[in-house]
Formats: C-alpha cells, structure tokens, sequence
C-alpha cells in the first residue's frame, strides 16, 4: 500500500470512530447501563487477551436506544501488530447462517417460491435415499436432519457437483426430527438448494434484497481488494495468514460464497442488522420482512421430543447458548461463529449484545467460550430499568435427562 493510501485509511478510520463517538454522545444516553458493569466487561476482555484467548476484538451492547461499543486490543498479530479499531471487518463464519442463507430462504418464502414443510428432494430430485427421502426444509434448518458433523467421506470440495454428490450419497446416522446435531452439511445444502430454486447465486442475492437496503455497506461475501486493510486476519495456513478469505476450508474451496460461512462484516451494520430483527423486519423505514417471518425464524421450531431448543437457523435453547449468558431469558435469540464471533438479541428488554473477534488468529487454539458467556451474563446485567427475574413471555428451562 502507498504512503498516500495508508494515510487516507488512516484519516477515514479516525473520522469513523469519531462519528460513532459523537452519535454514541448526542443520541444515545449511556445512562441506560450500569457503568460498573461495563467496567467489569472492560476487564474481562483485557484479561482475555492477555491470556492470549484472542488477539482482540469490537463489543457492541445496544438495549432501548442505549448503545456501548468498544475496540480492544490488536486485530493483528502477525507478520505485524496491528491495532483493532471499530470499523474492523471480520469473517463471521457460521453467522453467515442467520446473516445470509436463512435470510434469503425467508424471502423466497414471502414470494411463494418455497414452503418449510415440504421435503428437500421436492427441490433438489437427486436427494434421496438412506432416509434423506424424508428430510424437510424445516429439519435442515433446525439442524434436526439426521445428517452427523461430517461426511463419511470427506469430498473435495472444490468441485461442488462431486461434493454434492457425495451428501447425496450419505446415509443418514438416524431419522431426521429425533435429534439436533449442528452441522454445517445442513446448510450447505441449503445454500445449493436456494441457488436452484431462485437461480441466483447467495451473494448476489443477499447484497441486493438485504445488505443495501439496511445499509450495511461493509458487509458481503468475497470482500473487495479495497476493504483489505481493515480485515481481521485469521489463521496463518502454511506461509499464508488469511485475511479476506474465508476461514472455514470447505467455504474456502467452494470460491468463497456457501450457505454455511463466508459472510464478513463490521460491528456497525451487524447492530444495523440486529435492530431491524428486534423492529420486526423494518429499520429505518425500509422493510426487509413481514413481522410474521421475523417471529417464525425466531421462536423454536423443532419438535417436543428434541431437547435442543432452535428456530430456523437461530439458537434458542442449546449447547450452543453460551452467548446468552445467565441471565437473558429462554426465548432470546443468537448465533455464534467459529472464528470468534456472537451475536445474542433479547426481544423481551430489546437488547442485543455482540462480540466480533478473530480468535483464531494467528492459531485456532485459543478457546473463548467462557468469554462470551461472561460477556453475555455481564451485559444482562448492565442493562437499567428491567427486571430479568420475572419475563412474560419467556420459555422455561426444560428439564434434562
């Protein structure tokens, strides 16, 4: 990069944080939160990164008009150290999940073109066989299809109609809505399944219909050559530390547009994103979706006899619930993304709080799971003026075997 051009991303970066400053100052009353809590999220982050759990990252807690959002620490480490700042974008792997495949399903749906309940062979003719003749939309999204964690053979996935091929082929390890395991080969064929039913690929789809319209200009798959220097790099694979590529291997080799990972995006536009879900599917007099999609997405839909608790796509209920901490109520909604991303939303006390971060860099060895439950516990807390005890509407805890 040129002299010239470092000191123009530069000034656009300072001018960036100054305006969130100043926006934060004027319309948004910190007075909301409680300031010790804050403090003490503050120190949990720091103590996180001098533990090297993570090299650094952007919190953003937003709850009834009330915002705090923090850089931390570095967003690279290697080959140079470099400051992380709030304009950051980063590889949100698994949340391309709920930030772009279920999204777009929820459209088609809206439009006719295709219903939850019916079976996946009824899209895709070649699925079928070893009792995948039975799996739904609605299980696939659930992750309740019977698919396990991983093929039995691992395909290439650089030729998706081979790949594809062998999903095909799987058998299926037990009879789809009797367990959920998460699995990104649900989503994969979702993201196949969307792109024949539309014949449009994801993320042209997705950038057009919901990423312009809610003005998240820094969100996309395949970031451009421009946005480079503020990608949070990931893992170093051999000589190459990844930075605008998309860090899940099967996503990297399918060219970097997957149902399952290859969203990047800012803290800014995923809190865009964040308040048109709790508005109901509107923000800022733009509609995305119908109120109904919103609560279908968002309330659980897998059946009484899987413990887990899921919407389509969102995390309820789960093994995966760490972001919602201790205190946000069962019925609050989130996702979490391999590389160290979270995002949890609380309708009942309209708050939503997200940390973004590249814990996997320079290595993927560093583990922050009591980190977002921490942070998730902590910003409950800080929240003013709501009482988390007793939450109408809530769902109540399920008894486990």
């Amino acid at each position: 990069m040129s002299k010239v051009s470092k000191l123009l991303d530069s000034a656009r970066t300072f001018l960036f944080a100054a305006l969130l400053a100043l926006q934060s100052f004027a319309t948004w009353p910190s007075e909301h939160f409680k300031q010790e809590k804050l403090a003490e999220i503050e120190t949990e982050m720091n103590r996180a990164i001098e533990e090297h759990r993570l090299p650094g990252g952007v919190i953003w807690i937003e709850s009834q008009g009330a915002v705090y959002h923090k850089a931390f620490g570095h967003r690279a480490i290697v080959p140079q150290a470099e400051p992380m700042t709030e304009d950051t974008i980063f590889d949100v792997a698994s949340m391309t999940k709920v930030l772009a495949t279920v999204p777009a399903l929820m459209l088609l749906r809206e439009r006719g073109k295709l219903n939850i309940d019916e079976l996946a062979r009824t899209y895709l003719p070649e699925f079928t066989g070893g009792g995948k003749e039975a799996i739904t939309l609605r299980h696939l999204l659930t992750h309740t299809s019977g698919f396990d964690r991983a093929l039995s053979q691992f395909p290439d996935w650089a030729h998706f109609p081979k790949a594809f091929q062998a999903i095909c082929a799987q058998q299926l390890a037990r009879p789809p809505g009797t367990l959920h395991v998460y699995s990104d080969i649900n989503f994969i064929i979702l993201g196949e399944l969307f792109q024949r039913v539309s014949g449009e690929r994801l993320d042209k789809f997705v950038a057009r219909e919901i990423y312009r319209p809610l003005k998240m200009g820094d969100t996309s798959f395949l970031p451009t050559a421009d946005k480079l220097p503020r990608i949070a790099p990931t893992e170093k694979i051999g000589s190459e530390v990844l930075r605008g590529k998309v860090h899940d291997p099967k996503g990297r080799a399918m060219g970097g547009v997957a149902g399952h990972a290859g969203v990047f995006t800012t803290a800014a536009d995923l809190a865009r994103f964040a308040r048109m879900m709790l508005n109901q599917g509107e923000l800022d007099g733009v509609r995305i979706f119908q109120p109904a999609t919103i609560k279908l997405m968002t309330s659980v839909q897998t059946g009484d006899q899987v413990e887990a608790r899921r919407g389509l796509g969102w995390d309820i209920d789960s093994d995966f619930s760490r972001p919602r901490g201790n205190i946000f109520p069962i019925g609050s909604y989130g996702h979490s993304g391999f590389t160290g991303c979270s995002l949890w939303i609380d309708p009942f006390s309209r708050t939503f709080v997200m940390l973004l971060s590249n814990r996997v860099h320079p290595d993927s060895s560093a583990n922050i799971y009591a980190l977002q439950r921490d942070l998730g516990t902590l910003a409950a807390e800080a929240v003013e003026d709501f009482n988390f005890s007793t939450v109408p509407g809530a769902l109540a805890p399920r008894r486990k075997p």
